[in-house]
């Protein structure tokens, strides 16, 4: 494969509950994730549902971050895809695990990218690419 970014696909068990109910907190500590993570974050929506849970999306320049909870279970789910060599994931999964009390962690690391016969790691956008140049 030749890998473009890294996906962790994270399971946070034995939550505190209360927070997992709590649009602002979550909207709060997903976006403290992508700080501490140095990702760049471009824009994020969070739906919460009725009656509990919620569901929310930061994209980041990098590619995206998101979660969705589970209070009557103490469970959130994490998706935390990253591009390129800048950002690392972990930090994410690291940060929110603190954050949301959990007291089990799983996670599935997958690369991402273009099928081949060989694994390399390739530039997320070349920098021949028109759109790799910065906005002006």
């Amino acid at each position: 494969m030749k890998i473009l970014g890294r996906h962790l696909l994270a399971e946070y068990a034995q939550c505190n509950p209360e927070p997992l109910s709590n649009r602002l907190f979550l909207e709060r500590i997903m976006k403290g994730a992508v700080r501490f993570s140095g990702a760049t974050m471009v824009d994020s929506v969070f739906h919460q549902y009725n009656p509990q849970g919620l569901s929310g999306v930061i994209v980041i320049a990098e590619s995206h971050i998101s979660i969705h909870t589970w209070p009557e279970y103490d469970y959130a789910s994490v998706d935390c895809f990253t591009c390129g060599t800048n950002v690392d994931p972990w930090k994410v999964v690291d940060y929110l695990k603190e954050a949301l009390g959990s007291k089990i962690l799983q996670v599935k690391e997958l690369p991402r990218g273009i099928p081949s016969e060989k694994d390399e790691i390739i530039a997320h956008k070349p920098a021949d690419s028109p759109i790799a140049a910065p906005v002006k």
